[in-house]
């Protein structure tokens, strides 16, 4: 290699640069090979980098010290040193990486080393990563399978007799009279408004000079709806949605209104508009694609195969659909559009995902002027007097939820306006927390419904936690954090009104920032300091009540809940504190109505079902109590434990035995309350009229457990002695042990009259050592020496 004055000469063909650092200063490229003076120097061998090599590795890029001739014993001695350092603590940062560790060979690797060229994995990898989108990770929905276009085309495009109706007055139209077939196109005897329900497009025919026809898919409310090929575009399939009567000009205020706004419209779940065409006159709305089959379509295939028999769908399937397409819903009215039209026609699932179709009937919030579309049995009763809003599509929702999940007879006719009742809809009985939600969602009063699409969905997916949960045995159960409540405080088997979940704090209230500095202990101090507030915001007028409950004041904490019901009748966590403080008083029939009312707005929760529960068990009412104990145990782990032991009081106040420790049998080793619920079924299994098996499992339940000592020692004493009474009770009579206590253990102990006495006097003794108090601690000794076996020595 040829050298300057400067550096080495490049060794690129033709090129008179030098190399400085690594590089060519003329044409760029990197030199041959590491420059000797640079790593005589220390200097990193790479190009362009001013790095040094410390401990065998670039300090600035991480490189390796380059490798030139004569430097092979170097490089080894080098590495020694760093493994030398390494031994002794002295670790640079490069070496700390995991990549400096040998990696066992696996794929590409592990095919090299065995001489084999094929590097194409044949191995077929687990589908457990690729989670479906339905069903929230809760459950699962079965995937749709793509409709292929072309097979998608009607081959008779006409509309039903019983399904034609004059748009503007709503008279039957074109229908059969005298054995002839009605006509599809004439004008309404009624109103003498044109009618006509042909299809306007035919096969082959060019719309917008760039759409090609393929045919009628379907019909509906709003217009035919024809397949064409998008020759701009590769050909790709599009959706052309026209007027059903181009004659009807509130149906073409409609088309024009959805040309206005909707191109605008961009969600993963709403399906896409391209663009908006005329042709002869006429106008079309050109869509997305959308090869998926309908919630209706699905419904009808269900029934189809159960023999022509209305087959709802699985209520935790119907639940995934419309808890998927929620935050469509959520977009639009935070664009200002409501959807107006939500039926199960109009929700398509395509494999593991939905779309949100047919936008006809979509309009702005503050439009007074455009005609309102909807369908019978789903729009809201006050939407012909008041028009559309977000609580409308509310509405529709729940709505929907009702026909896809009940065999809802009479929906579009008696029970128009309302939801048939719980005792002849077997659904309704078996989830009480989705009838709670249905209610609410198509309350008669707009102003009752979730104010939000989103406040619906929190409240939803707790629906479905709880119904998946009672549908699914022995499987693990996880936590879910409330965005409302805090997880229950409760670890030992007494429950008590400050145990109940508190409210979470909303960071979004005006006074927020104010209580956050606020670290006054005592409850009336920080009642005087609160009444200075800025404002007397919700959160402001909560902290009063929950120090008026600490000091407890019970009329403070109705001054702050009746303040802020006057101010927001539906303020539903003032209620909540007015039924704590009815629960510390003792009225427990306030405290049901409080806490069945906060069940009511938010029946996704299980913090109000746990103070129901509550409320109902101190108040007679065990069966309602057993039941809401069941879904809180059943549905999630923080409440495991709070619903395990309110079971365990109602079913043994009731003397069921068997059932009470298969409660507290519900609370996993790894909760904080396993202790307690072993030495509560200690307690339960040893009570009034134990005999030797249930004596046996009670000392076995504490077994592994950690206990205080002296605890362990007294349940162990208090099983024993029942168990020697029950053993002498049985014995012959010369004391040996009779038939049935002979083949019978106790724990450890043989079921007989001494060796129990052996044990009960150890125990007696072990607590005698464990006492502080010297007069108790002889009293032990006492009972050891009055209950030992006698002896000859």
């Amino acid at each position: 290699m040829s050298t300057t004055a400067l550096g080495p000469a490049c060794t690129q063909p033709g090129c008179t640069g030098t190399i400085v650092d690594g590089w060519c200063d003329v044409c760029g490229s990197p030199a041959a090979s590491p420059p000797p003076a640079l790593v005589a120097a220390g200097r990193c061998a790479q190009p362009g980098c001013t790095g040094t090599v410390v401990d065998g590795w670039c300090d600035v890029c991480g490189s390796p010290a380059a490798a030139v001739p004569g430097q092979a014993a170097a490089q080894v001695a080098a590495e020694q040193d760093v493994a030398a350092g390494q031994a002794a603590g002295a670790v640079s940062t490069r070496t700390r990486g995991s990549s400096r560790l040998g990696s066992t060979a696996l794929g590409s690797s592990r095919l090299a080393g065995e001489g084999s060229r094929t590097t194409r994995r044949v191995g077929s990898g687990s589908q457990r990563l690729r989670a479906a989108r339905l069903g929230a990770g809760l459950t699962r929905v079965p995937p749709a399978p793509v409709v292929d276009a072309a097979h998608a085309v009607l081959t008779d495009a006409s509309v039903p007799e019983a399904k034609r109706f004059c748009a503007r007055c709503g008279k039957p139209v074109g229908r059969s009279r005298d054995d002839r077939p009605g006509r599809p196109e004439g004008f309404c005897s009624s109103c003498g408004a044109p009618y006509s329900f042909t299809p306007k497009l035919r096969s082959g025919d060019l719309v917008g000079g760039q759409y090609e026809v393929a045919g009628a898919l379907a019909h509906g409310g709003l217009g035919w709806i024809y397949l064409a090929r998008d020759k701009n575009v590769s050909d790709r399939w599009v959706v052309l949605k026209g007027l059903l009567n181009s004659g009807d000009p509130d149906a073409l205020a409609a088309a024009i209104a959805e040309r206005q706004f909707l191109a605008a419209v961009e969600h993963p779940l709403i399906v896409e508009i391209y663009n908006f065409v005329s042709h002869e006159g006429a106008g079309y709305i050109v869509m997305e694609y959308v090869g998926g089959v309908s919630l209706k379509e699905i419904l009808k295939e269900r029934m189809r195969a159960n023999g022509g028999t209305f087959d709802p769908l699985p209520v935790d399937q119907a639940l995934a659909y419309v808890l998927e397409v929620l935050p469509a819903f959520t977009y639009l009215h935070d664009l200002g559009l409501l959807y107006c039209d939500f039926k199960p026609d109009n929700l398509i699932q395509v494999g593991d995902a939905v779309k949100l179709i047919d936008l006809g009937g979509v309009r702005r919030v503050d439009d007074q002027e455009s005609a309102i579309y909807g369908t019978v049995g789903y729009q809201a009763p006050e939407v012909a007097r008041l028009g559309p809003s977000v609580a409308s599509d509310i509405y529709t929702i729940g709505r929907t939820l009702a026909v896809l999940m009940t065999e809802f007879r009479g929906y579009q006719t008696t029970y128009v306006a309302s939801l048939p009742p719980a005792d002849a809809t077997p659904v309704f009985a078996t989830y009480d927390s989705l009838h709670r939600l249905l209610l609410k969602a198509c309350a008669p009063d707009p102003a009752d419904r979730f104010s939000s699409a989103d406040e619906l969905r929190v409240q939803l997916l707790g629906v479905l936690r709880e119904v998946v949960a009672s549908r699914t045995t022995g499987t693990a159960l996880t936590s879910a954090a409330s965005v409302l409540f805090e997880a229950p405080a409760i670890t030992g088997g007494v429950l008590e009104a400050g145990d109940l979940p508190a409210l979470r704090v909303d960071t979004t209230d005006a006074q927020h920032a104010w209580l956050s500095n606020i670290s006054v202990d005592d409850p009336a101090e920080r009642i005087t300091f609160l009444q200075t507030a800025p404002a007397l915001s919700p959160e402001v007028l909560l902290a009063q009540a929950r120090a008026a409950l600490e000091l407890g004041r019970p009329d403070l904490v109705a001054q702050a809940v009746d303040t802020m019901l006057r101010a927001d009748p539906w303020e539903w966590r003032a209620v909540w504190m007015s039924g704590l403080s009815a629960l510390a008083q003792g009225d427990t029939a306030a405290a049901q109505a409080a806490f069945n009312a906060v069940y009511g707005q938010v029946p996704g929760e299980l913090a109000p079902k746990l103070a129901l529960a509550l409320a109902c068990e101190r108040g007679g009412e065990p069966a309602v109590a057993e039941a809401l104990y069941t879904t809180c145990a059943s549905t999630d782990a923080n409440y495991v434990a709070a619903g395990a032991f309110g079971l365990a009081r109602v079913r043994a106040a009731r003397g069921d035995v068997p059932g009470a420790v298969a409660a507290l049998d519900l609370v996993p080793s790894t909760s904080r309350a396993f202790s307690d619920s072993r030495r509560l079924r200690a307690v339960t299994l040893a009570g009034a009229g134990a005999d030797l098996p249930r004596l046996s499992q009670a000392l076995e339940s504490l077994d592994g457990v950690r206990l205080d000592p002296h605890e362990r020692s007294l349940l162990t004493a208090g099983i024993l002695e029942r168990a020697l009474s029950r053993t002498l009770a049985v014995a012959g009579p010369s004391g040996t042990p009779g038939p049935v206590a002979a083949a019978a253990t106790v724990g450890r102990y043989a079921a007989t009259p001494d060796t129990l006495r052996d044990g009960l006097e150890a125990t007696y003794r072990e607590l005698a050592r464990s006492e502080a108090d010297e007069a108790r601690s002889h009293a032990w000794v006492d009972r050891a020496n009055a209950v030992r076996r006698w002896t000859l020595r």
